[in-house]
């Protein structure tokens, strides 16, 4: 195990890879020698390590923009600090120094012929914070792929390396449901053939990307890719002929998904940038035609959204969202929030949100979608909106929402 005490002290602030592309062994030679080396504030993202939220150190304090994968554990032990921002702000923050930022630990392709070594499928963050960050310690992957667009990190850059031979993380897909379909479908329904599109990662993306089937040469520009892109690749639909930016090439900043995933990105038309390109809003208005697919905990009869907690649990973020239905709305074509109508007996669409925070605000919406159809928008009013969102509604909730709505324009 490699020793960090040299370069790791109290006080130091730490971030890391996430998702996939997390350098699970340098993480958790962390864990285990936190008591020696004393008080770390560290920045993680999206993270699988279940480790650091099952056993909790206190000289550990962990930031996020989310509470992404396991980190709705620490949450729920309110041992996860938010920083609430728009994931375009991250390469921002690291410049001012607002995150930790005096080690990163990354996860690394072996060196070219060279001595420089790729990101691999996970640029996003990263890539910017490395240029502010002094001391970096590299895991060597020698399965981690050299993917195009990734920036080059030279070998003599680290302090520290370690060297592994070890599968990269998975997050197989499950197969949607039939709730899930029937709100793909509708979504597919919103995007015309030659548009380009941005959705997330997870079971219901993942069945849109599947709807979107039948249609003809649409891009992508988004944050995260899936196993579920590879399909429309090989059928010919995902061509990004008609982009208006990098015309021919996926444009995104991390890959998350099987090794069916990772195995193919070096030789697919897929460019790994960083995310002061994917979120930056000169790029995206550049994409007059860009599509923002999106989903949420929970929408009120005005449209506004929320994605980022439930109770006092943080199970979500801000992330991309907001970044993306900005864009798709003001300088796109239209922005998209797909959710269930209803989740454990309680409507997903309320009266107003109930748990407090907003991620999008309703004049970033231009389209609600649900099992139950399609709520548009844009250019409504709100009660026209209200009408719109309660029609889409599990119908169980309508009567009870069509009285709040009156309640809230008495």
């Amino acid at each position: 195990m490699i020793d960090l005490r040299p370069h790791i002290r109290a006080g130091s602030g730490v971030w890391w890879n996430q998702a996939g592309a997390e350098p699970t062994p340098l993480v958790n030679a962390l864990l285990e020698q936190i008591t020696q080396i004393g008080p770390v504030r560290a920045f993680v993202g999206l993270t699988w390590n279940r480790a650091i939220a099952h056993l909790p150190a206190p000289e550990l304090a962990v930031t996020s923009y989310g509470g992404l994968g396991d980190l709705w554990r620490l949450s729920k032990l309110g041992l996860l600090d938010i920083v609430p921002c728009h994931y375009s702000a991250l390469p921002r923050l690291f410049a001012e120094g607002a995150l930790p930022s005096d080690v990163g630990l990354l996860q690394v392709s072996p060196p070219d012929a060279d001595g420089n070594c790729s990101l691999g499928i996970g640029v996003d963050y990263i890539a910017d914070a490395i240029e502010h960050t002094p001391v970096l310690i590299a895991e060597i992957n020698r399965r981690m792929p050299v993917t195009r667009g990734a920036p080059k990190i030279p070998l003599s850059r680290f302090a520290a390396v370690i060297e592994t031979d070890r599968p990269l993380l998975e997050i197989p897909e499950r197969e949607p449901d039939e709730v899930e379909r029937r709100i793909a479908d509708h979504v597919a329904s919103l995007v015309r053939d030659g548009d380009t599109i941005q959705i997330g990662i997870g079971t219901l993306p993942a069945a849109v990307l599947s709807a979107l089937e039948s249609h003809a040469d649409l891009g992508m520009h988004s944050g995260m890719i899936s196993d579920a892109v590879l399909r429309l690749i090989d059928t010919g639909v995902l061509t990004g002929a008609r982009k208006e930016i990098d015309a021919g090439t996926v444009v995104t900043g991390t890959a998350i998904g099987t090794s069916k995933l990772y195995d193919r990105v070096s030789s697919m038309p897929v460019d790994f940038r960083p995310a002061s390109y994917t979120h930056d809003p000169v790029v995206l208005a550049g994409l007059r035609s860009f599509v923002s697919i999106n989903s949420a905990i929970e929408v009120d009869l005005t449209g506004q959204v929320g994605a980022e907690r439930r109770g006092n649990i943080y199970a979500g973020a801000v992330g991309g969202q907001t970044d993306f239905t900005r864009a798709a709305s003001l300088t796109g074509a239209r922005s998209i929030i797909a959710l269930r109508a209803a989740r454990k007996g309680e409507s997903n669409i309320k009266a107003e949100l109930e748990y407090g925070s907003v991620t999008t605000a309703r004049t970033d919406v231009d389209f609600v979608v649900t099992e139950y159809g399609i709520a548009k928008l844009r250019g409504l009013d709100l009660a026209g909106r209200a009408r719109q969102l309660i029609a889409v509604s599990a119908p169980e909730h309508r009567e009870r929402l069509e009285r709040a709505a009156h309640d809230l324009r008495s």
